[in-house]
C-alpha cells in the first residue's frame, strides 16, 4: 500500500494574525488535492479558529502542543478536546523545542499522544537526537527508545492514526540537514521498531516525515528517499510561495 505524503509547515512562534490571514488566502486555493498529498499549517494557537474558518477543501490546520488532561486547573494550557471543538486535525507532539526549552519529556509525551488520539486527532510525534548523540554513534539507540515510550499502551489500531516526525536536534534551524542517505537510513530503523510492536501491517502503513532545516532545494531529494513520507518543515513553511513548493513536491 502507497503512503500519502504529508507535508506539514510548523510556523513555531511567528507570524500575526494578519499574516497568517494573508498566508491563508494565498495558498487555500493553491495547495494539491488531499487525496494525493495532506498539506497542514501547525499555527500558533491564537490563530487557529480563524485558519480553520478559511482553511479549503484541501488544506488542513494543526496545533503545535496540547496538554495531555481532558481538562483542569492549568493556566495556560490548551485540551485536546479544546483543539477539536476548533476543528484542528493534526498537534505536533514532543518537538525538540519543547523537550529543551518546557520540560516535555517521553513520559508527557506518550500521554499527550494518548489523548490526541482518543480525540481523533492526529499527533505529527517528533523523535530526533542531538549532535552528540550523532557523534558518540549511538542515534539508533536512542531514538528506538523515544519510539517505544510515545507508544506505551497504544493499540495497533490507534498507532496508524500517528504520523512520526524524525527531526534530528542538530539540523533544526541550523541549516545543516542530515543527508538523504542519513535520514532515510534512521527512518528505516525507526519503521523497524514499529514493526518490532506492531508487526508488517503497521509499519508499512505508518507514515514517517524527515525534519530538519527542509527547504525548496532539498525537499525533492529527500523525499526521493524510500522510507520518507513527507515534511515537517520550519522557516520554509512561513512564505507561501515556499510552502507551495513543498508541498507540489511531494506529488513527483
Amino acid at each position: 500500500m502507497a503512503r500519502k505524503p504529508l507535508i506539514a509547515g510548523n510556523w513555531k512562534m511567528y507570524k500575526t494574525k494578519d499574516d497568517a490571514l494573508a498566508f491563508i488566502y494565498a495558498v487555500n486555493v493553491e495547495v494539491p488535492d488531499r487525496d494525493l498529498v495532506e498539506s497542514v499549517i501547525c499555527a500558533p494557537a491564537i490563530f487557529l479558529r480563524d485558519l480553520v474558518k478559511r482553511e479549503g477543501e484541501n488544506l488542513r490546520i494543526g496545533a503545535q502542543n496540547m496538554h495531555y488532561a481532558e481538562e483542569g486547573a492549568f493556566t495556560g494550557e490548551i485540551s485536546a478536546a479544546m483543539l477539536k471543538s476548533y476543528g484542528v486535525d493534526y498537534v505536533v507532539i514532543g518537538h525538540s523545542e519543547r523537550r529543551a526549552y518546557f520540560n516535555e519529556t517521553d513520559e508527557t509525551v506518550n500521554l499527550k499522544v494518548l489523548t490526541a488520539v482518543k480525540e481523533s486527532i492526529t499527533p505529527i510525534i517528533c523523535v530526533g537526537e542531538s549532535l552528540e548523540t550523532r557523534e558518540e554513534g549511538t542515534t539508533d539507540r536512542f531514538v528506538k527508545a523515544q519510539v517505544i515510550k510515545a507508544y506505551r499502551n497504544l493499540s495497533s489500531e490507534d498507532a496508524l492514526k500517528t504520523v512520526i516526525a524524525y527531526e534530528p536536534i542538530w539540523a533544526i534551524g541550523t541549516g545543516r540537514t542530515a543527508t538523504p542517505e542519513q535520514a532515510n537510513e534512521t527512518i528505516q530503523g525507526i519503521r523497524l521498531v514499529i514493526q518490532e510492536l506492531y508487526g508488517d501491517d503497521v509499519a508499512s502503513q505508518l507514515r514517517i516525515l524527515y525534519g530538519g532545516s527542509v527547504n525548496t532545494k532539498n525537499v525533492e531529494s529527500l523525499l526521493s528517499m524510500s522510507d520518507i513520507d513527507g515534511a515537517l518543515v520550519g522557516g520554509a513553511s512561513l512564505d507561501p510561495k515556499s510552502y507551495l513548493t513543498l508541498v507540489r513536491a511531494a506529488l513527483k
